[in-house]
């Protein structure tokens, strides 16, 4: 169940009600005080911050329990997870202060002349003469956020920002929220095109399916730059990092197993790609109508892709038709499709990656006694497929070595660096991906992506480190 932290400014009339009524009106509505701050005291009456932990379902009664007092006034409520957002989680800094004339005749005019002329005549100079050799955008249109759909740009700007923020803490590299107000597939890759000249690189980010698989397909023909749809390639990276450390704790290979892959959108399209590229030989993706199945005709581009692969079976169903002797399943789809009795049919040894957030496709208490390795996509529970410990690395290696794109070798030499950080001693069941906040995460996925970058002549410079 999901927790939050909400502030209750309450004013007491110390004649009507005392602060343990206040304790006992929380506790009965389902809150945990964690702290009291007095923000007024005295002697009739007194004002309080009184931090509550709650069920955010439970979140409405404590505040109501608390209204609905004689001698209380409730003067606001503040969660905070809301306060850390407050006046946007990120802001630029210049690298030096502006003292005197000299300053600013270097930084700007007349002395930044030069500078501009310098990138005029040499267009690759403005890697080492601005900020493009460290910078990414992150652009979204807000139709495809978290579990929330679509949104539209400016309710999707905190997650943008937020991830802004990760890319910065974990990899050092400055990121920037674009939001666009637009759901029209040309103007979204005209308009990333117009301001790609002073980016690094490009994150897509929470873009509808299909027409996310047109845009950044275009946008990496038609830019040097790298372009990486996270929500596709991110989750594939570090799925197929967690995928590769199960087989390894239940004694299986890749070409050896059934894989069966649920929800055949973004992510889903990017899993079985990822999967074929591993080595995978028996794959069933299924999508709400069924399997797809190979020879098989559909209206979904990339459907047919799939359909026409080899490693791709022929048998025809829903999903808890061809789950039976399944050795792998992995959901990126919906919550609530499978109930322990489907898990059973597996075959033995089973790997489950039940990704659907926030309610995975199975019940993790009841598929837990049923399965070898389980992952989800939350972080209450081990194993958890976050796309944070691909992206930053990707990109701080794909920077640093200037690369033009982000290709399939890169993103599987990726995955291995991601799956490499969890050693044999420490790989168990319930540890089978390392934590994002892992120092060795980003520098081994970098060192993964320049290295493949290199060898398959997308790299424009070789950094230091690899001389």
């Amino acid at each position: 169940m999901a927790q939050t932290s909400i502030i209750i400014r309450l004013e007491l009339d110390h004649g009507k009600v005392t602060f343990g009524d206040v304790a006992s009106a929380i506790s009965t509505a389902g809150g945990d005080i964690t702290s009291i701050d007095v923000i007024r005291p005295g002697l009739d009456s007194s004002v309080r911050d009184i931090t509550v932990d709650v069920a955010e379902s439970a979140e409405a009664d404590v505040v109501e329990a608390l209204r609905q007092r004689e001698g209380m006034k409730l003067i606001n409520v503040s969660d905070r997870t809301f306060l850390v957002h407050l006046g946007g989680k990120i802001a630029m800094q210049p690298t030096m202060p502006i003292r005197n004339r000299d300053d600013l005749s270097k930084v700007y005019t007349p002395g930044v002349a030069k500078v501009c002329a310098a990138i005029h005549d040499h267009p690759n100079k403005a890697y080492s003469l601005t900020i493009k050799r460290n910078t990414v955008a992150v652009v979204t249109d807000g139709t495809a956020v978290l579990g929330l759909g679509d949104i539209g740009p400016h309710a999707a700007a905190p997650v943008m920002e937020g991830k802004a923020m990760l890319f910065k803490q974990l990899a050092g590299v400055d990121a920037f929220p674009i939001c666009l107000d637009t759901k029209d597939t040309e103007e979204i890759i005209r308009t990333v095109k117009a301001i790609s000249p002073i980016f690094g690189g490009i994150n897509l980010e929470d873009i509808a399916s299909p027409r996310c698989f047109e845009i950044e397909t275009r946008l990496a023909e038609e830019l040097d730059i790298p372009v990486f749809h996270d929500d596709q390639h991110g989750t594939a990276v570090v799925l197929l990092a967690g995928l590769l450390n199960a087989l390894k704790v239940v004694g299986k290979r890749i070409d050896q197993v059934r894989i069966v892959v649920n929800g055949i959108g973004a992510a889903g399209v990017s899993v079985c790609k990822m999967l074929l590229a591993a080595g995978a030989k028996r794959l069933v993706p299924v999508d709400r109508d069924g399997a797809i199945v190979r020879g098989g005709s559909y209206e979904q581009p990339m459907w047919n892709w799939l359909a026409a692969q080899p490693q791709v079976e022929a048998t025809e169903g829903g999903l808890k038709d061809v789950l039976p002797g399944a050795d792998v399943f992995i959901g990126v789809s919906r919550g609530g499709l499978l109930a322990a009795a489907d898990i059973r049919t597996m075959a033995p040894d089973r790997i489950v990656f039940a990704l659907a957030n926030p309610r995975p496709e199975v019940d993790p208490e009841e598929a837990l006694p049923h399965v070898r390795v389980l992952a989800t996509g939350r972080s209450d529970y081990p194993n958890q497929i976050n796309n944070v410990l691909a992206f930053p690395g990707i990109f701080r290696g794909a920077l640093d070595c200037r690369a033009r794109a982000i290709n399939e070798p890169m993103k599987l030499a990726a995955a291995r660096a991601i799956a490499s950080v969890v050693t044999d001693s420490d790989l168990n069941e319930q540890y089978i991906i390392p934590s994002i906040f892992n120092e060795l995460v980003v520098t081994k996925v970098r060192h993964a992506i320049i290295e493949a970058a290199i060898l398959t002549g997308t790299a424009r410079r070789i950094p230091p480190d690899f001389r």
